[in-house]
């Protein structure tokens, strides 16, 4: 597992029919979820995903056009890599080293 990127992407459709887009969060998320070598972690504002940088990229690109398959007309995708050199950090490993500075935990 080393030379992994940990990044949070923000897949967003913009002039939809109804305000609700949790249906293309789903489709989004089932593309994620056959990707081979991704680890992922839905939030509530996004989704995490962890894998070889250039695996990454390709996985984004194709969730940036699962909202197009369902009719949207346009699409903003925000991507925030951490890639991280000097040592493997995984997605657990990043939330452990916060919780773990945290008095209030």
């Amino acid at each position: 597992m080393k030379e992994q990127v940990i990044a949070e992407i923000h897949v967003v459709p913009l002039g939809t029919a109804t305000t609700s887009l949790s249906h293309y969060v789903a489709a989004c998320l089932d593309t994620i979820k056959q990707a081979q070598g991704i680890s992922y972690q839905l939030t509530a504002m996004g989704t995490i995903i962890q894998g070889p940088l250039e695996q990454v990229l390709e996985l984004a690109q194709k969730i940036h056009e699962v909202p197009f398959t369902m009719g949207a007309k346009r699409v903003a995708t925000t991507i925030y890599i951490d890639d991280r050199r000097d040592r493997l950090a995984t997605i657990e490993d990043k939330v452990k080293a916060v919780l773990s500075k945290s008095p209030n935990r």
